[in-house]
């Protein structure tokens, strides 16, 4: 992948091209705005319904190839969360707990204690690799996905999607340390990684190049359709659901009118993804983390606020994670929620990060393995435990009607009466931070099946722009399940890579902390 010194991965195109695409991008835009302006109250109607009526069919059928399940003493279990649950587990007890003991090391290295002034591979330091993943991450999975879990599994769900999220640290840290080992680094010093890469490259160094360019393509397509679900259709669906919230609820103007807002998000998006205007996305690198310190410190009032409530929320989750309550699925139905959400919010074990995390300088792997299990402990383990805490608190989450952003916005608006216009701005902002970065993940996996050409770029980057509208159009309902389905399924190809190449992993940590130990590594502050 290509990262340049902002949070964000993108390079602009030829100052020709770039000039081209605008001007034909722009007069498109125009033209089809202005279309919807005068043309849509005659028409609108229904349009939502029709495109989810469409759409619904296959979203049913792909999520129920991806979530098979698999009997374990009478109890179903989708054997794709089995897998990531077993993989997880597995990786910490055979990494010595690394999520553990390599904790307050990885503080370090993003504080660029270890970071060498020059002469390290790379484009970035490792804060900036650690953001540009976050800023994929963290976002709507963390505000709109536990009211999800909660919502289906009860308070419950909170406990097993912290433990997911402290056990995917591991293999978050095995699946980054291999995308930069592997990576691809051109002459100009720009760079490609991720599991197309390891997959391909670290298979043929065991004699099986075949089978491992087979999972390497069977990745990068579903990661094409990663980046189109969870990347794309997810947020475009819950900011559009935010923003009639914030305008009036079933009497806002917006209401039942998804793809027309769906439609301006895309030129919105557009202008980022296709033109590559870099102060667009200077201007995004700078308002997400502000939204995000917005957001916690929200959270944080409403919980200090009514600190005598949080026993009682702590019980619950304890309780409920144990729970045989049929209201809720059971105690398998419980754990399947929180670990689902958890997956989904960390993207542990699915492939994505590595791609970010590529770009990182330096010529130790194992440093960008450690950076990286940091992410999944603020995305899930600190964002997500917060907005749960402010739900649960609430009590809204047994109430009927309301899921997803609804739920996480009525909760913050009991407390707050005016955040939910906040977190409409909020939404909006991480949606499009994390639909940049998923365009990106898409467009690398996009390029290494048809190649990287002009043509195949512009094609991949009008389908992504197509889907916000897709996304923004269907029901809830809908969505979530193309977006777990397409998610989840980049898992297969990853987890197999992971499996094979640990022992790799093992032999490098064991090493890096022998040079550690014996001071061969450096400290630069």
């Amino acid at each position: 992948m290509r990262l340049g010194v902002q949070s964000f991965p993108f390079r602009e195109q030829t100052s020709c091209n770039r000039t081209l695409l605008m001007k034909r991008f722009f007069s498109g835009a125009a033209f089809l705005v202005s279309f919807l302006f005068f043309s849509a109250p005659l028409f609108a109607a229904g349009i939502d319904e029709r495109i989810n009526d469409a759409m619904a069919p296959l979203t049913t059928q792909a999520f129920r190839i991806v979530f098979f399940a698999v009997t374990l003493g009478g109890i179903e279990i989708p054997f794709v969360l089995l897998m990531l649950i077993v993989t997880a587990l597995g990786f910490t007890v055979y990494m010595g707990f690394i999520n553990v003991r390599g904790f307050g090391h990885a503080i370090d290295l993003v504080r660029g204690v270890y970071d060498a002034p020059d002469g390290q591979k790379g484009e970035v330091s490792h804060f900036q690799a650690l953001s540009a993943a976050l800023s994929a991450t963290v976002g709507l999975g963390n505000i709109a996905g536990v009211a999800i879990a909660i919502t289906l599994g009860g308070p419950g769900a909170t406990f097993w999607m912290i433990l997911g999220g402290l056990f995917g640290m591991s293999t978050k840290f095995v699946e980054c340390t291999l995308g930069v080992k592997y990576r691809k680094i051109g002459e100009d010093g720009s760079v490609s990684g991720g599991p197309m890469y390891y997959l391909s490259k670290g298979f043929a160094e065991k004699g099986m190049a075949l089978p491992g360019k087979l999972l390497a393509v069977f990745f990068a397509l579903m990661c094409v359709g990663g980046s189109l679900g969870g990347g794309n259709m997810f947020q475009a669906n819950q900011a559009f659901k935010q923003a009639v919230i914030a305008t009036g609820g079933e009497q806002s103007p917006l209401y039942q009118q998804g793809w027309i807002f769906g439609i301006l998000l895309a030129v919105l998006v557009g202008t980022v993804i296709i033109g590559g205007i870099r102060s667009i996305v200077k201007v995004t690198s700078k308002l997400v983390p502000a939204m995000v310190a917005i957001y916690i410190s929200a959270a944080l009032f409403i919980i200090f606020s009514h600190v005598s409530l949080l026993p009682q929320a702590f019980a619950s989750i304890i309780t409920g994670a144990f729970s045989p309550d049929a209201m809720y699925g059971g105690f398998i139905g419980v754990l399947i929620q929180g670990f689902k959400r958890a997956a989904f919010s960390s993207e542990a074990g699915l492939g994505s990060a590595p791609i970010a995390h590529s770009a990182v300088k330096t010529d130790e792997p194992i440093t960008e393995g450690l950076v990286a299990l940091l992410e999944p402990f603020i995305d899930t383990v600190v964002i997500c435990t917060m907005t749960a805490l402010v739900i649960i608190i609430s009590g809204l989450y047994v109430e009927q009607g309301m899921d997803g952003i609804a739920l996480t916005s009525k909760a913050f608006e009991q407390v707050i009466f005016w955040f939910p216009l906040i977190l409409s701005v909020a939404v909006m902002m991480f949606a499009i931070s994390t639909m940049i970065s998923w365009s990106y993940y898409g467009l690398k996996a996009w390029t290494y099946i048809f190649g990287d050409s002009h043509v195949s770029s512009v094609s991949f980057k009008v389908l992504f722009c197509v889907f916000i509208v897709l996304g923004s159009a269907m029901n809830f309902s809908t969505v979530i399940d193309f977006t777990d389905a397409m998610i989840f399924a980049m898992s297969f190809p990853n987890i197999i890579g992971l499996y094979l190449l640990a022992p790799g992993v093992k032999k490098d940590l064991d090493s890096y902390f022998g040079k550690l130990r014996e001071g061969k590594i450096s400290r630069f502050k």
